[in-house]
């Protein structure tokens, strides 16, 4: 068995295909994502391959990766990233190693995926979703439109940025909060905001559907662990990728530092101090603001990075999703269930996206947003005629364009009344009728 699957990879070699390195860890949870797109099983029904199945199943897919639209024979993205291992690019230095259990690194502007490591495993994505409930609200929401959170919005559980339930915060400072600081409290506030925590999840789902992110489920707008919720590095690349398309959101994952509004201090409510000499002087009272730096660690460290967003719990453990631009080209980098510290991995694997972006072939694809459905015409459907005047304005003959429609339904009409009073006429005329 060994001899044959070393003469195996020799062979994929040899040819130029691109070689797949069995290495990866099994997923923590998930389930089929949509019939007939979800890549594969994740968990210990993937994990019951032999190497040697996988391998074979590997080599019969390459040259596939990035046909069409990218979605080969199933897996969307290509066919390569339907495995649980590494794909990488042959010819050149492999990706340097990391602890996550999956990751992608993709250019951004070709959406080439160059490397990746279990892409489609469905993993707990913590606040790394906070990147779809931003990309999903911010196109709904005025940004300039205050706010008051309700008590529920207040108390929630994690990594908060203090919000009260006064009407002080506008969408963008509650954005903000969302991406810079990871605010649970911000994101429920500015799911009430869209309608309710239960239509902003709907609208979430429904964008991951667009964007064509199946590994994806949303239960929660913070990333706060759910039954039922998912993600996937590949899905959490494309998510980002449409962020970045979006000048707000860019603004939002790129800002070091900001200014959070707090609430003012009641002056009836106003403590005093006493001075060294006993006096009784007022104490200064606090700003309408506080600062909030950014929790992306690289922001400022790692040369040309642009943000995105980190997470962690106790069950999803490390994620991060990070874009960096340098030379005019901007490459991702997404990495989930790591156990420990990851940001020095994650800048390394940024420098070789930037060293293969011209070298190497890539194994895959970001796919685009899905087209939007046509909506279907009904033959019985008939177009309301323009008015003369609309009609002359756009240099149409008015009695060239749909005009005529009204003389022939009029015209239908009558020839529907003939027919009728001819029938009416004929029962009348019928043998066994009563006399009148």
């Amino acid at each position: 068995m060994g001899t044959n699957l070393r003469a195996l990879a020799a062979t994929v070699t040899t040819v130029g295909v691109l070689t797949t390195a069995l290495l990866g860890a099994p997923p923590a949870a998930g389930a089929p994502a949509a019939p007939g797109l979800a890549p594969r099983e994740t968990g210990a029904a993937a994990a019951g391959a032999t190497v040697a199945e996988t391998a074979m199943a590997e080599t019969a897919m390459a040259g596939t990766a990035v046909a069409g639209t990218g979605r080969g024979n199933g897996t969307v993205g290509g066919d390569l990233l339907a495995g649980h291992g590494i794909v990488r690019p042959a010819g050149i230095d492999p990706p340097p190693k990391t602890e996550a259990s999956a990751y992608v690194v993709a250019d951004a502007e070709t959406g080439a995926v160059l490397a990746a490591k279990d892409p489609h495993g469905h993993y707990l994505p913590a606040s790394t979703l906070k990147t779809l409930t931003a990309v999903t609200l911010i196109p709904r929401l005025d940004k300039n439109r205050k706010i008051k959170p309700s008590e529920e919005a207040c108390n929630v559980e994690g990594s908060a940025v203090g919000i009260v339930p006064e009407p002080i915060y506008k969408v963008d400072d509650l954005m903000r909060a969302l991406l810079m600081v990871s605010g649970n409290d911000a994101a429920i506030a500015l799911a009430e905001a869209n309608g309710g925590v239960k239509k902003t999840l709907a609208d979430m789902n429904k964008e991951a559907r667009k964007l064509q992110a199946y590994d994806t489920v949303a239960k929660t707008p913070n990333g706060l662990d759910a039954p039922g919720q998912r993600s996937s590095a590949y899905d959490l690349a494309l998510i980002a990728r449409a962020g970045l398309a979006i000048p707000d959101f860019r603004e939002y994952i790129s800002t070091k530092v900001a200014k959070f509004p707090a609430p003012k201090e009641d002056p009836k409510k106003k403590k005093k101090k006493k001075r060294g000499d006993d006096s009784e002087a007022s104490e200064s009272p606090a700003p309408a603001y506080y600062e909030m730096a950014n929790h992306n660690r690289l922001l400022g460290r790692y040369k040309g990075m642009l943000g995105v967003k980190n997470g962690w719990t106790s069950k999803a453990l490390g994620s991060f999703v990070g874009a960096a631009r340098r030379d005019g080209h901007t490459i991702l980098v997404v990495i989930m269930h790591h156990p420990g510290g990851f940001w020095d991995e994650v800048a390394k694997l940024l420098d070789w996206g930037f060293a293969a972006r011209s070298k190497a072939a890539p194994v895959g694809r970001l796919v685009g947003p899905a087209p939007d459905p046509k909506p279907s015409s009904s033959p019985l459907a008939v177009r309301p005629s323009p008015t003369p005047g609309a009609a002359k304005a756009r240099g149409e003959d008015p009695a060239s364009t749909g005009a005529t429609t009204p003389l022939l339904i009029g015209g239908g009409v009558l020839v529907l009344l003939a027919l009728g009073a001819y029938g009416l006429r004929r029962r009348r005329r019928t043998p066994g009728d009563a006399a009148g």
